[in-house]
């Protein structure tokens, strides 16, 4: 029969079923037998050959509710029944057995007229057989009838309730382990940006410092002066690691910004976010300039967070995410069409949207580390739109016009040709 898994006590159930209908089987024969009735022996025959088909319907792996073979089963059962309840009344019994079978194997519009039908026939073998007609003769049958139906209703609610939490459990399961890699991974980003940043920071325009000292104290030498040697050595080597330091920081950034630009991570986020039930479009506004690592990684967080937001949340058909590059500012936009939300009503540490997330104040805390400012205006039923702004930096990853001066540590003096020769190496 049924090979789902089922629970202890439905197996027990299923125990007793069985038990029971063959304990009425031999009990109907050896009553039979015992009261000398002179169709004995073919009740005999009918109970074993009824028992042996039950049995092997209940072994059979291809017995399943709602198929053919399921019900094929239970119509030969039926006619076996009918014919030991033709050759004795005590086959009646057989019947309550017969109701949980019929309900379990057939479907609910079919189940219950087929219930009906076989307390009818176990009625009907009282006044074929001359049997004493009482109120117990028609209540008992419909009596059992009502209550195999509510048990296998309540059985089978009891079941898909039992169902639907074994599947919450395995997917809060799942989704527990999906929420610890996830944090292991973004764990693992946020300090490649960070050691990038700290890097880029500090050791290399460190270098690049020391390389414009290098190559101004080069220029106030005479060529065949004895130090010329070793500071153009110095120079070259401080070149060297200056661009050993760019690659390194370069290699730690995130990976949807090692192969392009934040332009084409953007574009990408775009096209890997669109779906059948969700349209997003990426655009640029402006020239775009370069911009140092930890702006293109603030700017592409925020795009990835606010967008993850309206998949998850907002039940949008339509994005947009714009990146737009002004005299003074860059700035990005992703806009929905969501249900939106009432920006005022989410508590602290809240991602707007309702979850107890913390988007929202994570991408605060990047647009603050860099000096800029994230604004989010939505209302329920009106959509989102979350906007960052970062001030333009004046450093060295951005091209710079000719004569402008490179950021150099407190205190510093160099000769104006140094400041003007020396930009491209920085």
């Amino acid at each position: 029969m049924e090979t789902r898994v089922h629970p202890p006590v439905a197996a027990t159930l299923r125990l007793c079923l069985h038990a029971l209908l063959l304990g009425l089987l031999a009990l109907a024969a050896v009553k039979a037998v015992s009261a000398g009735d002179p169709h004995a022996a073919a009740v005999v025959v009918v109970s074993c050959v009824l028992a042996a088909v039950y049995a092997g319907g209940a072994l059979a792996p291809v017995v399943q509710p709602g198929t053919r073979a399921g019900a094929g089963w239970l119509a030969v059962l039926g006619a076996l029944w009918l014919v030991l309840l033709a050759l004795s009344p005590d086959g009646l019994w057989v019947a309550f057995p017969l109701y949980f079978l019929q309900l379990h194997l057939l479907p609910m519009r079919w189940g219950l007229p087929a219930v009906a039908v076989t307390a009818a026939a176990a009625i009907t073998s009282f006044l074929v057989h001359g049997e004493a007609v009482t109120p117990g003769t028609f209540i008992g049958p419909v009596l059992g009838a009502a209550v195999a139906v509510a048990t296998v209703l309540g059985y089978d609610a009891l079941f898909r309730e039992s169902e639907r939490r074994r599947e919450l459990i395995e997917e809060l399961v799942s989704t527990r382990a999906e929420l610890a890699a996830a944090e292991r991974t973004a764990g693992t980003l946020a300090e490649r940006e960070r050691l990038a940043r700290e890097i880029h920071d500090t050791l290399a325009q460190g270098l690049s410092s020391i390389q414009l000292f290098l190559r101004a104290a080069e220029r106030t030498l005479e060529p065949d002066a004895p130090a010329t040697p070793h500071v153009r050595q110095a120079r070259e080597a401080a070149q060297d690691n200056l661009a050993e330091a760019r690659r390194f920081v370069r290699a730690l950034t995130p990976p949807d910004l090692e192969n392009g630009s934040l332009a084409a991570a953007l574009e990408r986020l775009s096209d890997r976010s669109t779906d059948a039930a969700l349209t997003v479009q990426f655009a640029v506004s402006g020239t775009p300039v370069e911009l140092p690592t930890p702006y293109e990684v603030a700017l592409l967080r925020t795009a990835q967070s606010a967008l993850a937001n309206t998949v998850r949340h907002a039940e949008a058909r339509r994005a947009e995410i714009t990146l737009s590059f002004m005299d003074t500012s860059v700035a990005l936009d992703v806009v929905d069409d969501g249900h939106g939300f009432s920006p005022d009503s989410v508590p602290a540490g809240g991602s707007g949207t309702g979850t107890g997330g913390f988007g929202l104040p994570a991408m605060r805390s990047r647009a603050r580390s860099l000096g800029g400012t994230l604004s989010v205006e939505s209302a329920p039923g009106q959509g989102t739109a979350v906007a960052l702004t970062l001030p333009l930096p004046a450093g060295t990853d951005l091209p710079l016009p000719a004569g402008t001066d490179l950021p150099l540590p407190a205190g510093t003096d160099l000769p104006l040709s140094a400041r003007t020769n020396g930009q491209d190496s920085a």
